[in-house]
């Protein structure tokens, strides 16, 4: 397209990529604090009638100690109350909530979660599509990795005290690879909403469902592979 003299086609562009541009801007996740801290009110309303990126802030002057210290993660997931998610893995998964856990940590771009792997448990192949992850071993051996997007992989065997990053977006896993002892990974990640997409479930446990013969050609399988791979990602035998 050729500018007119008057500059009509460069008025349009200009016109057409501000707007984008602002947008970009504000879809920014976990924007900088214009306060020192903004305590999360959970007294306010709740989310299905008001929206926020983060939680309304309380009177900085009402803030205490205990808003920014949490008892959450000092003792493991309950194994006997597995989400639907995590029970055909062997894994839980405790994460710091700024609306009830660590209301201090609102708007401050970090979650803390930890990850209890039963022996010979898993965390599958996932991604954090808002955070990049730093994973601490408390406890036990577990083999952790990622790939990139030229599908090269890295592994790292970690132990008690020995941490190891999965950069933000990347597919990883976390696998104890002892299977008679559990182990216990702490996670950091820079985003108030991490976000956790499971592969398997974003392949065969959607609603509704990814068309079967979509997952036949993709993974080069037949329907009874298809319809065996949903009953055991739901629990059943």
């Amino acid at each position: 397209m050729r500018a007119t003299a008057d500059g009509g086609h460069i008025g349009i562009s200009h016109r057409i990529l501000l707007p984008l541009f602002l947008f970009a801007a504000v879809c920014r996740s976990d924007p900088d604090l214009l306060l020192d801290y903004c305590v999360a009110d959970t007294a306010s309303s709740p989310p299905s009638q008001f929206h926020l990126n983060g939680l309304a802030c309380i009177d900085p002057a009402s803030a205490r100690a205990e808003h920014f210290a949490t008892s959450a993660l000092s003792s493991r997931a309950t194994p006997e109350h597995p989400s639907a998610a995590t029970a055909p893995f062997g894994f839980n998964v405790t994460v710091t909530n700024p609306a009830s856990s660590l209301p201090g940590a609102n708007a401050q771009g970090l979650a803390m979660a930890r990850t209890d792997l039963a022996p010979g448990g898993l965390a599958p192949p996932h991604t954090h599509p808002r955070a990049s992850e730093v994973a601490l071993v408390l406890a036990g051996s577990v083999l952790v990795g990622f790939a990139d997007t030229s599908y090269r992989l890295y592994t790292q065997l970690l132990r008690a005290g020995e941490a190891f990053v999965f950069p933000r977006g990347m597919v990883h896993f976390l696998y104890n690879i002892d299977v008679a002892a559990p182990a216990v990974v702490l996670s950091g990640l820079n985003s108030q909403s991490p976000g956790a997409h499971l592969v398997p479930f974003s392949a065969f446990r959607t609603e509704p469902r990814v068309p079967e013969e979509v997952l036949k050609k993709a993974f080069k399988i037949n329907g009874q592979d298809v319809h065996r791979i949903q009953r055991n990602l739901a629990g059943s035998s």
